[in-house]
């Protein structure tokens, strides 16, 4: 599996203290626009394996990340770097849209 799923619980492990930089989706079932960047980022953590990891965290099941964070909106998608939030990016884009963004911010 390209990407990985993270909880609350969970998140201070898989996000903050990983090894390499990683790439937080927070999403909701609910949220068409979610549902429709999730086959990109399935395929972007297959391509961007050796650089980055894709981690997905629902924000219904999972509140306290997406509020320390200043989640508003979704899809929102924010690069952690070394266990800090280094880029921001709300709302769906393509697939090379996001690989674009990714990379530049790496």
């Amino acid at each position: 599996m390209a990407t990985k799923a993270t909880t609350d619980a969970t998140f201070a492990t898989d996000v903050l203290e990983s090894g390499k930089p990683v790439l937080v989706d927070f999403w909701a079932e609910w949220c068409g626009p979610c549902k429709m960047i999730a086959p990109a980022l399935e395929e972007l953590g297959e391509e961007l394996a050796d650089q980055v990891q894709i981690i997905k965290i629902d924000i219904d099941e999972n509140p306290d990340a997406p509020t320390k964070y200043g989640v508003r909106g979704i899809p929102t998608m924010i690069l952690f770097k070394d266990g800090q939030p280094a880029a921001t990016q709300v709302g769906a884009m393509p697939k090379s849209a996001i690989k674009q963004w990714v990379q530049s911010k790496l």
